[in-house]
């Protein structure tokens, strides 16, 4: 019972969201063109339940791994009928190649546009936490040390532009490697004013590399304040943390590809439905913002211009804008066969590191 709450249920729902919104995307965007849609379907495989309404059967399927739509003419054909002249209009094939590039990217799109939605109205409802600009340590013989400031000390501004929060430091110093810099901090009861002068030392990033930047030599005390957040605010720092992992996600891909981070950091379904489950276990409000991270990876991964991907089919009609006809059918099923060899084999890799963090 404890496995089926706190890891399969709340596993099932966070997919379930990604892949109805993913879906939802090209339903929508096919039906403002024009494109009849014969299915809708949550899942793959044997058909669990389903309702026709209208034109569309609405499914869920078997297997939750994903979910697809069915359009009319998709395949270029179906089922070797020609279609009339009133299925031709709604057909997909018959629609413009900037309409079908539309209703392609529309999926990924949407995955970036839930990750919007639930980090505005996580920071409308819970806020955000900050780092105070508290000083935990000092490092013997660096800036600070030279300076005189001390731990505990509250940097409250530098060069008269009050601060609010350890970031802020950073922002402020990387750029000032050699300048001095006029330091207001609170010290128990009193204000006092120092000068300190940044240098460039030596660190490493998020992905181990080496990169120079200027440092004053004080590591924060790790204490943070609660700041609730209005409307337009709230919209703010949505759109800002959005951008923020998509550009990590993107960087992340590059530097797999450059070898700098090891495949084996990869991970798959088994490592979402263990992280899920932790999650749900400490609060189940963390569940939101860990789903707009993994929808931003999941539209990401969809644009990768693989083929039987929402990037390789782009990739297809990017091709027929320009040559002004569609490649053949011969040259598509040897691509989509390259793209399902590769996915196969990325599926394997991520497995295999699941199962191997699994034991560790």
């Amino acid at each position: 019972m404890h496995i089926f709450l706190y890891y399969i249920v709340p596993f099932v729902v966070v997919l379930g969201i990604l892949i109805f919104f993913h879906e939802l995307g090209h339903f929508l965007v096919a039906k403002h063109f024009g494109v009849k849609v014969l299915k809708f379907s949550l899942g793959f495989g044997p058909k669990l339940i389903g309702k026709k309404i209208g034109e569309t059967e609405y499914l869920i399927s078997l297997f939750p791994l994903g979910g697809y739509v069915k359009m009319l003419g998709e395949n270029g054909e179906e089922g070797g009928e020609p279609l009339t002249p009133q299925e031709e209009m709604k057909s997909f094939s018959n629609k413009h190649p900037l309409k079908r590039i539309a209703i392609v990217a529309a999926g990924p799109l949407f995955n970036l546009f839930l990750a919007l939605l639930i980090f505005c109205g996580f920071f409308l409802i819970a806020g955000t936490q900050v780092m105070i600009p508290e000083i935990g340590q000092v490092r013997e013989g660096s800036p600070a040390d030279k300076a005189g400031l001390l731990k505990g000390d509250v940097i409250v501004a530098i060069e008269g532009t009050p601060l609010e929060t350890w970031a802020k430091i950073k922002d402020v110093v990387q750029d000032s490697a050699g300048k001095p810099l006029q330091f207001t901090v609170k010290r128990r009861d009193e204000s006092l004013t120092v000068t300190v002068i940044p240098e460039i030392s030596v660190t490493k990033n998020i992905f181990g590399e080496e990169i120079k930047s200027a440092l004053i030599g004080i590591i924060a005390a790790g204490k943070s304040k609660q700041v609730f957040l209005g409307p337009l605010e709230s919209v703010r720092e949505g759109f800002g943390k959005t951008w923020e992992i998509t550009k990590l996600t993107c960087l992340t891909i590059v530097k797999l590809f450059q070898r700098v981070i090891s495949i084996k950091t990869l991970g798959g379904p088994i490592l979402i439905g263990q992280m899920t489950g932790q999650l749900a276990q400490e609060n189940w409000v963390y569940l939101f913002p860990f789903m707009a991270v993994i929808s931003i990876n999941l539209g990401i991964l969809n644009l990768l211009p693989i083929p039987i991907l929402d990037g390789g089919f782009i990739i297809f009609l990017l091709l027929e804008l320009i040559a002004g006809k569609p490649l053949s059918i011969k040259n598509r099923e040897l691509a989509q066969k390259a793209g399902i060899f590769l996915l196969v084999i990325l599926m394997a890799v991520v497995v295999y590191n699941d199962v191997t963090r699994l034991f560790e």
